[in-house]
């Protein structure tokens, strides 16, 4: 199971809506995922798999972890371009 960490300003809209989609992103494609939501705060003392989060927010995370970027918090066509490719190769290894 991959563990994503969704990160936003306050944890509690934006990135929770993001996990949302990405567990149904992950779901119809066969892989597990279990993709919980955070606030950049908090974020620095987490070890997920994969943060996923808006570029703004990229670069206040801990850059020695593995970071992925989505275009929309919202926008699941968006979110599945981005994220797809990322999860399928997390999934293989």
């Amino acid at each position: 199971m991959i563990r994503i960490l969704t990160v936003c300003g306050n944890g509690i809209g934006s990135s929770n809506l993001l996990a949302m989609k990405i567990n149904q992103v992950a779901k119809k494609n066969g892989i597990e995922v279990d993709a919980k939501s955070c606030d950049l705060n908090a974020a620095s003392g987490e070890n997920p798999d994969l943060f996923v989060t808006v570029a703004e927010f990229a670069k206040q995370l801990p850059q020695d972890k593995r970071i992925t970027t989505v275009r929309s918090y919202a926008d699941k066509k968006k979110i599945t371009e981005d994220i797809l490719p990322v999860l399928q190769e997390l999934n293989e290894e």
